[in-house]
């Protein structure tokens, strides 16, 4: 056996079941990776991934030892199970849950919490719902949230709450404990769900909710992220442009000092908010609209422009 036949070998063997992908369980960089990932964490709270995009040889060589020329590939208890399309069908089967055996994690229902608004929404739409079917709630591993109508199927979860029977896959299951579901009427109206498991991301605040947010949060530093030359035509009174000078001023503020941002529309600001997201700070926060928004709907003496 040579070198990298062994060092395969090594990290076959270095878990009860393995997944050699493309990027990271948290970051699958192509779309097999991601259903299999996504198939995999209904069942395992861990396992062991490899990434092939940062080693070619290992990439090129599991292919030659599994004798299975794409990626991803699963191993379960050191033998090859299959790539994307097999590990799909024996998902759908039931053959997967057998494969993995005693790995697989008991499904508990998570607590999940409705409001009334909600359940008197969800029971008009289940009386239009076709035969069959429930309301489903899926959660990606980005924990973005979807609610559609659909059947049940092998191995679903189905949660009471506040007397409506909501169904998830157990990947979503693992996700939603804690979760609230509300409504929210008026001229926009939608589902409003909170989840605490979710990691940090940036909230977004119309102009009237950003003021609140200055009214009631003393510590909020509020950035403007435009150009001089924008901001020498429209300026919010409070805020600091980002330059090179505050940009390090606002790296060295603790973690948990609440950053709000804006630009002209929300297109740039956003971004800057995620530099500082990515940067560990947690409440972050960006103006929908930007200066324009806020011109129209807070602040008519500031010139729109």
């Amino acid at each position: 056996m040579s070198e990298l036949m062994r060092r395969i070998e090594g990290l076959v063997q270095s878990d009860r079941v393995v997944l050699f992908m493309k990027g990271s369980r948290a970051a699958p960089q192509c779309g097999f990776s991601s259903t299999v990932v996504e198939i995999l964490d209904q069942y395992l709270p861990s396992y062991t991934t490899v990434n092939v995009l940062s080693d070619a040889e290992i990439r090129d060589g599991v292919k030659q030892y599994a004798e299975w020329p794409t990626i991803p590939q699963l191993f379960v208890d050191g033998q090859f199970v299959g790539g994307c399309d097999i590990i799909r069908e024996m998902d759908g089967t039931g053959e997967l849950v057998k494969t993995l055996g005693d790995l697989v994690r008991a499904g508990e229902p998570p607590k999940i919490v409705m409001s009334d608004e909600a359940v008197v929404v969800f029971r008009q739409a289940l009386g239009e719902a076709g035969e069959g079917e429930f309301l489903r709630m899926a959660i990606d591993n980005r924990f973005s949230h979807e609610l559609f109508f659909g059947a049940k199927a092998h191995g679903d979860i189905a949660v009471e709450a506040n007397g409506i029977t909501l169904v998830l896959d157990r990947g979503s299951a693992r996700r939603a404990d804690g979760v609230t579901i509300g409504y929210v009427g008026g001229e926009q109206p939608g589902f409003k769900i909170d989840n605490p498991n979710a990691p940090p991301s940036v909230k977004l605040l119309a102009p009237k909710e950003a003021k609140a947010l200055l009214e009631h949060e003393p510590k909020v530093r509020f950035v403007d992220v435009r150009t001089p030359g924008e901001r020498e035509r429209a300026t919010i009174p409070g805020t600091v442009l980002l330059d090179a000078e505050s940009m390090v001023e606002l790296s060295a503020l603790p973690k948990d000092t609440p950053l709000l941002f804006h630009c002209h529309h929300g297109q740039r600001s956003q971004q800057a908010a995620m530099h500082f997201l990515e940067q560990g700070f947690r409440r972050v926060y960006n103006v929908v609209g930007g200066i324009e928004a806020w011109s129209r709907d807070v602040d008519p003496s500031i010139p729109r422009y």
